[in-house]
């Protein structure tokens, strides 16, 4: 049985990249406290024994879905990438580098004083980074470098050795250095401070919401005193009544007829007015000087929760407190906001900005989701269908573009197949956030070309390498995990003093723009628990952009620099 087993696995070597695949992803959703080894690595540790059988894989299988999980990483990023070189993220963009370049030094430094090859090294910087899409331009430049069959194949084994033995501690050290080390290296109460940013901008902790019993907005029906503050005045002055909160009068009902209030209908003695707003303010505020009644039929609003993605340039940059002034915004309330290829969501204060990209979550009557949704960008309705012409032609034009060679004297220069299509994708999903009439791609489906299309390129990687991984592990020995501790840790810890000395980001945010530029989301998570609060998020968007696409290309930089 097992004979047969394994000749059928060698006879169909698609079998045993599916039977990584799903053995991976198993084993890599076990964690504790949210740390674990992850698909990625579990799947490259599986399909490394299922290689020690001696399976064969041969054709494009390997770079075809690697293509197809750089270009999703690249159009998931896109908008945060360009707004963050371009736009007021410009301090988070430039701290990004330095971080990555830092993560290169160390990673170039260690190879080199430790005696590494080419593709150990590599290896190395990918798992101490944890970066596994760098192994993918690493193997491209190493196929490139002109060496024989048997060198070139001695680099890329000794490569998933390296990554597998040092990607640990990249994952578990990098939270525990910067949730746990960071905070008593700098002197910093990560609660505290974010409490204090909150109060510096205005927020409160929201609580409530889809799936539990408390409710953050309601509509209620309130009846109008004869001696009202209200009365006489137009709806627009009696919302100006309780300042600095966003209630609105919905509808009215005025000598037994109800009619859908506007910001110029006048309240008198008498009036049943139906108000929406925050809970506490309804229920403390307004409730406490008028008297409520049940009216059904005046509460019968037409009510409606929408994702908008946001597009307008008018929109872009401006704070939460800017956009309630404005007119089309009226009797709209914000749910959630959004951001990033990893979906990070942002605290909502007056304070925050919205940018173009985000996704916004509002709730409101029908009509007035209709007039935010126009002035916002468009409606981010839930489907299934991705535009695969699109996915196609783009990443058939990035990959055009980078098998291009230019030549410095008799330096051959290109961005290989694989750096194209990850600029494409950066390019085209920052076009998709700009005009999003074309290009959509569902979450499901990126996570899909995200995800499972790395895991493949890793299963092929493990599966093909298997027979020299115990061997190179045995060479290279414990050394490897030691050096790869080293070339984790020093990185992070003068990125945390960059960031809070020299770029003077606050004490908030700054673990989280250390996070996003290491791209490491692990750490974050751990970072939001010890500060219990989302802030730590703001500063991991643009910085995970720009980490992410450098962190990538290193791996292509680290064999140019070490061949």
């Amino acid at each position: 049985m097992i004979n047969w087993f394994v000749q059928t696995l060698r006879s169909y070597p698609e079998i045993a990249i599916f039977l990584s695949l799903a053995a991976g992803y198993y084993f890599g959703s076990f964690s504790y406290k949210g740390l674990g080894l992850g698909a990625v690595t579990a799947t490259l540790v599986c399909a490394v024994l299922i290689g020690q059988l001696g399976i064969t894989i041969s054709g494009p299988l390997k770079p075809t879905f690697f293509l197809m999980f750089l270009f999703a990483i690249g159009y998931g990023v896109g908008p945060q990438f360009v707004r963050g070189i371009a736009h007021d993220g410009l301090p988070q963009a430039l701290f990004s580098v330095v971080v990555c370049v830092l993560c290169l030094a160390a990673g170039y430094l260690g190879a080199k004083l430790a005696g590494y090859d080419v593709g150990s090294a590599a290896g190395m910087y990918a798992g101490s980074q944890t970066i596994s899409a760098s192994m993918g331009l690493a193997t491209d430049a190493i196929n490139r470098l002109g060496l024989s069959p048997e060198e070139t194949k001695k680099l890329l084994d000794g490569m998933p050795v390296a990554y597998a033995v040092t990607y640990i501690f990249g994952t578990i050290g990098s939270a525990v250095v910067l949730a746990l080390v960071g905070p008593a290296l700098l002197g910093i109460d990560l609660e505290a401070a974010c409490k204090r940013y909150e109060e510096e901008h205005g927020g409160k902790k929201q609580l409530g919401g889809p799936g539990t019993a408390w409710h953050q907005f309601e509509l209620r029906a309130f009846r109008v005193n004869e001696r009202g503050p209200a009365v006489g005045k137009t709806v627009r002055e009696a919302e100006a009544l309780v300042p600095d909160q966003r209630v609105f009068v919905e509808r009215i009902r005025q000598n037994g007829k109800i009619v859908d209030a506007t910001a110029d209908t006048v309240i008198h003695a008498g009036d049943t007015v139906a108000v929406a707003g925050r809970r506490d303010v309804l229920v403390n505020v307004i409730g406490a000087a008028a008297e409520e009644v049940d009216d059904r039929e005046l509460l019968a609003v037409p009510i409606e929760g929408v994702d908008v993605f946001v597009t307008s340039k008018n929109v872009d940059g401006k704070t939460l407190a800017e956009l309630a002034q404005v007119p089309g915004v009226r009797g709209v309330f914000l749910r959630k906001i959004t951001r990033g290829a990893t979906a990070i969501d942002i605290p909502i204060l007056p304070g925050t900005q919205l940018h173009r990209g985000d996704i916004v979550t509002l709730v409101g009557r029908t009509p007035d989701i209709a007039a935010a949704t126009k002035l916002l960008g468009y409606p981010d309705r839930a489907t299934d269908v991705a535009d695969v012409a699109f996915i196609g032609a783009a990443i058939v034009i990035g990959a055009l573009l980078g098998a291009v060679v230019y030549k410095v004297g008799s330096v051959p220069l290109t961005l290989s197949t694989s750096g194209g299509v990850l600029i494409a994708g950066l390019f085209f999903g920052w076009l998709r956030s700009v005009h999003p009439t074309f290009g959509r791609i569902p979450s499901s489906t990126l996570w899909f070309m995200n995800s499972v299309g790395l895991n493949m390129f890793i299963a092929v990687v493990g599966i093909s390498s298997g027979p020299g991984f115990v061997a190179g592990l045995q060479q290279l020995g414990f050394s490897l995990f030691l050096w790869g501790v080293v070339v984790t840790t020093v990185p992070l810890i003068i990125a945390m003093y960059v960031g809070k000395y020299v770029f003077r980001f606050h004490d908030a945010i700054l673990l989280g723009c250390c996070s996003g530029a290491r791209t490491t989301t692990a750490s974050l998570g751990m970072i939001n628990d010890r500060a219990k609060s989302q802030i730590p998020g703001l500063g991991y968007t643009v910085t995970y952009a720009v980490g992410n696409t450098l962190l990538t290309i290193w791996g292509m930089v680290m064999v140019m620099l070490l061949s």
